[in-house]
Parts: C-alpha cells; structure tokens; sequence
C-alpha cells in the first residue's frame, strides 16, 4: 500500500533543503537546518538530498564521503527526520541535477558567481589552485532546487544570497523560454539559524573548522560537550546579556534558548550577577540532555546499513519521477530533440 506521504502530496507546497556529507553534523546544522526541516514535515513535501557533488568541490577523501553519506542518513533520522514524511536521498543518485546544472550555467553570468561570497571566502582559504566547480557551486545548488520546484528552501542567512541567484537564474530562463519554474522564496527560521563557533563567535560553527574546540558535534560525549562549553570565548564584563558588544555570551544565550525553548530575556533575568561558571555548566546540561536521545537512536540506526540504504532507494525513486518531468520539460523549452518510440 502506498505511503501516507505519497497519496496526500498533491496539494501540498514542496520545500528542499540540501547538505553536504562531509562529516558529521554539529549542533548548528540540528538547530538551524535538521530540528527546522522535522518540523515542516506534516505541512510540506520535502526533499533532503545529501548533496555529495558538491562535497567534491573542495580537497576531500573518496572514502571518508561514502562513510559520511550513510552516517548522515542516520544523524537525520536521529534528529526527527521521518523517511516516512519526506524524500531522503543522494545527489548523485538522481539523474538530473548535473544536466540541468549545465543548461542554468550557459545563461549564468560569470560575474554573478565571481562575486558569491562564499566562493571568494572558500577561496581563500583552500591551499593551491582552486577548481572550477567551487565557481559553479551556486549554479548546481540553482539546479538541485529548481529541478523538484521547490516553493521554499531552507537557509541559514549566509546561504541566502545562493537562494537569489537560484531566483535570478529560475526568472532568466521563465523569460527567455517561457514560464517553467517556480521562483522559490528562502526560508530563514527565527532562532537557532546561526549558531556561531565556540572559539570564534563572530563566525559561523562549520563543520570543517580547523579548531574542533570550537564545534559541537552531535555524537561528542557529554564530558567533551562540557569542556568545550567551559572553554569557549567570553567577554569583558561579568554580565550575562545578549549584547552586540559580547559576542561569546550572546551565542551561548541563543544555543540555550534554542534548545530550551526559554527566551533569551528569561535567561538574562535567571542568571543576572551569577558569573560566567554558572551560566555555562547550566547551557553544558541543557546541550547534553538535548543530544542524549539523538545519540541514543543515532547508534541504533548506523547498525542497520540495509535499513539506511532502503531509505535512500526510496528516496531516490519518488526524486527521480519528478526530476524526470522537469528536465523533459526543459529540454522541450531549450530546444533538445526528444526521441520517441
């Protein structure tokens, strides 16, 4: 008997959100991305797919990415990521993405994507030459939204400028060949979408973060949660207060009031004049109740690799009917030749 989710999707708007493989996930990535999409389930269809042609645009090791695809799976489904309520699947495991990524690109500036900001930051930072795909990532993540017609895609605010030029480029096309995608809108939850490293508060948690000390990972032991939130970087002063001018209290404010439900103003008020100690053991036991259960149904999951490739067969059968109808209808708009029987 079909699923739920496959007999009821018609009137439904479709959401995509995408992340790479590339090591496990971090509190950030719960909070902001994996926490947000298990909420839209009931309301949306969703495609997850685990991006693992990006995670090549950069220095990486064969076999670390096909460890990571699988233990990603199972981290999402950890996190409330129901295979039964959405389309779980990879990249690569779908034709479509890269074809399509190829027609977008020829009528994609080159100066659009030599200004994307993340690919001048990533530039920087990688050591030697500098591959072409991390210029045309934007382009490919255009196509892996536009190629399900995604209505609303889930972002942290430093991913939004790749969602308006996925809009730029779905609105070049509608007229030059006519209208044929959605123009998807970016969805950017209001607490939790930017979790800021431990060490550095004025930059994002990334998981490729040299300093580890700086990152809370989803499966590291209470004792390592506790010793990196008693290390991370505070401020001047002794207040507890969610300030411009106190970047390291801040971002610990808002990891506990994303995990707790708590405002941050009920927080101030909790630990006015109680130092700096205090507060942090507290968001250390609220952080390590939080991934206990995560932890507990990640170790389950990863036992069971016919269960986690089930998901992903699955995932990938329902993405490839749609990504099949859109990219015929492309072909048609571009001028292709269509073979038929």
């Amino acid at each position: 008997m079909p699923s739920p989710l496959l007999m009821s999707v018609e009137n439904r708007r479709t959401i995509l959100s995408a992340m790479k493989p590339s090591g496990g996930l971090h509190l950030g990535n719960y909070l902001g991305a994996a926490r947000v999409w298990a909420s839209l389930l009931d309301e949306y269809e969703c495609f997850i797919p685990l991006v693992d042609m990006h995670a090549i645009t950069v220095p990486y090791v064969p076999s670390e990415l096909r460890g990571n695809t699988l233990d990603c799976v199972a981290q999402y489904i950890a996190c409330g990521l129901n295979p039964g309520k959405c389309h779980i699947f990879v990249q690569s495991h779908v034709t479509g993405h890269a074809e399509l990524a190829w027609i977008l690109g020829c009528i994609t500036g080159i100066g659009q994507l030599q200004r994307m900001t993340q690919f001048k930051d990533k530039s920087a930072e990688q050591a030697g030459p500098v591959g072409s795909g991390l210029l045309y990532y934007p382009v490919l993540m255009a196509a892996d939204i536009l190629l399900y017609n995604a209505d609303l895609v889930p972002v942290g605010d430093d991913q939004k400028q790749h969602v308006e030029l996925t809009r730029d480029i779905a609105e070049k096309f509608n007229r030059t060949y006519s209208e044929t995608f959605v123009i998807p809108e970016p969805f950017i939850p209001e607490v939790g979408a930017r979790v800021m490293s431990l060490q550095h508060p004025d930059r994002k948690m990334d998981k490729s973060e040299e300093d580890k000390s700086g990152v809370l990972s989803l499966q590291d032991a209470p004792q390592a949660v506790r010793k990196k939130i008693r290390s991370a970087v505070t401020d001047s002063g002794r207040e507890i207060e969610a300030r411009e001018d106190k970047p390291g209290i801040t971002n610990l404010l808002n990891i506990m009031s994303a995990v707790s439900g708590r405002s941050i103003s009920d927080l101030e008020r909790e630990f006015a004049g109680q130092g700096y100690g205090r507060f942090k053991d507290a968001v250390a036991d609220c952080v390590i109740a939080a991934l206990e259960p995560i932890q507990s149904r990640y170790r389950e999951l990863i036992q069971d690799k016919a269960y986690l490739t089930g998901v992903l067969k699955r995932g990938a059968e329902v993405a490839q009917k749609r990504a099949y109808r859109m990219l015929r209808k492309v072909y048609r708009k571009v001028g292709f030749v269509e073979l038929t029987e």
